[in-house]
């Protein structure tokens, strides 16, 4: 049972932050010989016979290490689906449902069928423990938490190679439908914690519970960070059942398709192209170089500069809103103070967007509309360096992504703005890694070796371009 030192610390307290959860996630481990229980550090074995919410009480709620082979169980209906052991007749017949759950041994026998289970025979224990502490590696993952919570984790599960889930009730034991599904179909399940699991493993009146198979955790957090990034975040701020929706629904959902017609409107018989990268990529080489080919180059990062100059509307409104404190000498905006200042503080950072999106887009637009009514086929570059980052992939047809190892992009940045290695990281630590914004990119530049290899990309590129004009 070796494995990575701190492999799942990071994650979790990551995960604990992002949903709040108020539980430990509990690593869960099928064990093929019961004397492997021996090998797993600190465990604890049941004194008296338990049922196994108890266990998983235990271990998300006190921060135990647990571990139980067959004989460890009251009931056969808990260790029967972990495989420990066979249902006995009185079981499987639907005598021991019939006495309590439903109204015939007939029905008891259904309901008997429908549990999910583990195949007896494989294992002969289980292990459980907080996962955070890294105690072994999983077979599944536990996750309780309040409906708002799931909803997130399941849409966090659903943002890359998106699929309907489909979940499972067979009623009291449906500690079954997120344990014994998951193990069975190897996908995440939710399930309902039965009346036993409430009054036994103390589940709480608002919870839920997510099995999840082990490898789906970075997946899952990888989508509860890009939804945090796009403010969909727990805990969920209600609107208001009377409030304006225009002041709180995301500027795409209420513009979108204006948006979207506005630029193909304004370019109707050419192509507009998103390009961004990462710091120290050679994004502004790329965008130069597709200039020189006869591209038409919009740069947001300049159009966000203009906006706030003094006196202009978006500079009066933070001006009053933050106060001077944010302007330097000269009367210009501070932005590396406006920054720290957003940086901590969401409802400000809205209200900072609040004043300078719309200027952005509109003075984008006005650019748009400009090189449209000069040439109407153009190819129109965007510059946006945090195109992923706000969520900007619709506006364009086209999605360019300049890369670069993390090797090289380090030692671009040191040798760029001269700083040291460790100032270096830090920086490029608190900005999204390219990998992630590569998977929105129809082109990818990569940018590590010579001029010329950039060069011909490009040049590929804007060919390539051109002929998605010509057959448009």
């Amino acid at each position: 049972m070796t494995q990575e030192k701190d492999k799942w610390q990071k994650l979790v307290r990551r995960m604990e932050i992002l949903l709040r959860l108020r539980s430990f996630p509990v690593a869960m481990k099928m064990l093929e010989k019961k004397e492997q229980l021996q090998e797993v550090p600190f465990l604890r074995r049941p004194e008296n016979k338990v049922s196994m919410c108890q266990l998983i009480n235990l271990v998300r709620n006190f921060d135990w290490t647990v571990g139980a082979d067959a004989e460890d169980f009251r009931l056969p209906t808990c260790s029967s689906i972990l495989g420990l052991n066979e249902l006995p007749s009185c079981h499987s017949d639907g005598t021991f449902r019939s006495i309590v759950w439903v109204q015939t041994k007939e029905d008891g026998k259904r309901f008997e069928a429908a549990i999910p289970r583990i195949p007896f025979g494989k294992y002969e224990a289980v292990a459980m423990a907080p996962l955070v502490y890294d105690p072994f590696e999983p077979d599944i993952v536990l996750i309780y938490g309040n409906p708002a919570q799931m909803i997130l984790l399941i849409n966090a599960l659903q943002f890359e190679d998106y699929e309907v889930m489909d979940f499972h009730c067979v009623g009291e034991s449906s500690c079954s439908d997120a344990i014994g599904r998951c193990y069975l179909t190897d996908k995440p399940q939710l399930s309902i914690p039965c009346y036993g699991e409430r009054r036994y493993g103390h589940a709480q009146d608002d919870e839920l519970v997510m099995a999840l198979p082990a490898n789906y955790m970075e997946k899952a957090l990888r989508g509860l960070e890009v939804l945090y990034r796009r403010g969909v975040r727990y805990p969920i701020s209600f609107a208001g059942a009377e409030g304006n929706l225009d002041s709180v629904l995301p500027v795409a959902y209420t513009t979108l398709e204006e948006k979207i017609e506005s630029i193909r409107g304004a370019i109707p018989n050419g192509l507009v192209a998103g390009l961004t990268g990462v710091i120290a990529s050679g994004k502004s080489t790329v965008s130069s170089k597709l200039a020189q080919l006869g591209a038409r180059l919009i740069d947001f990062d300049l159009i966000a500069r203009q906006v706030v100059e003094p006196g202009k509307p978006a500079y009066n409104d933070a001006v009053k809103f933050f106060g001077t404190q944010v302007c330097q000498e000269d009367g210009t905006l501070d932005r590396k103070k406006i920054s720290d200042i957003v940086f901590k503080d969401m409802e400000k950072r809205k209200k900072l967007e609040g004043f300078t999106h719309p200027r952005i887009y509109e003075e984008f637009f006005r650019q748009l509309k400009e090189i449209g009514d000069d040439d109407p086929a153009a190819i129109v570059i965007v510059d946006i360096p945090l195109l992923v980052e706000l969520n900007l992939m619709y506006l364009f047809q086209k999605i360019i992504v300049v890369s670069v190892s993390p090797k090289t992009q380090k030692r671009r940045l040191m040798e760029r703005d001269g700083i040291d290695e460790a100032e270096a990281s830090r920086i490029i630590a608190s900005q999204l890694p390219v990998k992630e914004k590569t998977g929105f990119a129809d082109w990818v530049i990569e940018n590590d070796g010579s001029m010329e290899e950039t060069v011909d990309q490009v040049e590929r590129l804007c060919e390539e371009l051109k002929r998605l004009t010509t057959e448009s």
